[in-house]
């Protein structure tokens, strides 16, 4: 076990993480604190979704640590690693619920996959999750019946049927009309504050997520770009940040991904 600070649920130093030659996360560190919402936002690619994947023991670091509560993750054997994900709740981007169960039975299954609790306290504990997220109504429907902004707040329910203590959101209002997206936001938000949580939303919406969060951390190229509030990061004068928080076209990110120059590719040429 590695010292941390009790006030912070994760953190990460000098993470690093890469797929072959790539390097995606480059001497990474920051911490996640307990009972806040913390957004993780940048350019596609930037290795937001591979934070939550190294948090959730599915891959590990080349290098540096995370921790969650204290404890190195990649370190768990399978006994622990199980036990800390039982803590975590995950919300898949699109809901990713199963097209062959009920509303109801999709938020029962964690419950019943890893609890031996009784299926009227299954049924009571179900239903208190559907009403928490408005759709205690939708419990006998299914997946198709449902709309996609529906979809996702069963798929929340599910995540918190545990009732766990860090709840990870990949992309929760992509493809969102706005009123499924305002009230997506807020029901983060309030489920945070209400249950007493610890939230990471790695989203590209910088309104919605701007408005929930309290700590925003931008990662790009590698590195942590940007970390403070979210009225800090807005008012950043690092030009990476600036490019991205005002949706500017030009700047460090480049429209071309890299490659040979035209000269080299067209100057010869079509001749074979």
């Amino acid at each position: 076990m590695t010292d941390a600070d009790p006030s912070a649920l994760v953190v990460c130093r000098n993470l690093s993480f890469g797929y072959g030659e790539r390097l995606i996360l480059d001497k990474v560190s920051f911490t996640v604190p307990r009972g806040k919402v913390t957004a993780l936002m940048g350019a596609s690619g930037g290795g937001k979704t591979t934070v939550l994947r190294l948090i959730g023991g599915q891959v590990k670091p080349r290098g540096g640590e995370l921790l969650f509560d204290g404890k190195e993750v990649a370190k768990l054997d399978q006994s622990g690693l199980y036990a800390a994900r039982r803590r975590m709740g995950m919300l898949f981007q699109f809901g990713a619920l199963f097209t062959d169960l009920s509303v109801f039975d999709n938020v029962a299954f964690p419950l019943r996959e890893h609890t031996g609790l009784p299926e009227g306290l299954v049924r009571d504990i179900v239903l208190m999750k559907l009403n928490a997220v408005g759709l205690r109504g939708a419990r006998d429907l299914m997946p198709s019946e449902i709309s996609g902004g529906m979809a996702r707040r069963v798929a929340l329910a599910r995540a918190i049927a545990l009732d766990p203590e860090l709840i990870m959101y990949d992309e929760p209002f992509a493809g969102l009309d706005p009123i499924s997206l305002g009230t997506a936001a807020q029901l983060i938000r309030r489920l945070n504050d209400t249950l007493g949580i610890t939230s990471i939303v790695v989203s590209h919406d910088l309104e919605e997520t701007f408005h929930i969060a309290d700590q925003v951390i931008v990662l790009a190229n590698g590195k942590v770009a940007a970390q403070g509030t979210p009225q800090e990061v807005m008012h950043s004068d690092d030009p990476l940040v600036d490019q991205f928080v005002h949706a500017r076209p030009d700047g460090p990110v480049a429209f071309h991904y890299p490659g040979p120059t035209v000269a080299q590719d067209f100057g010869g040429g079509f001749a074979p």
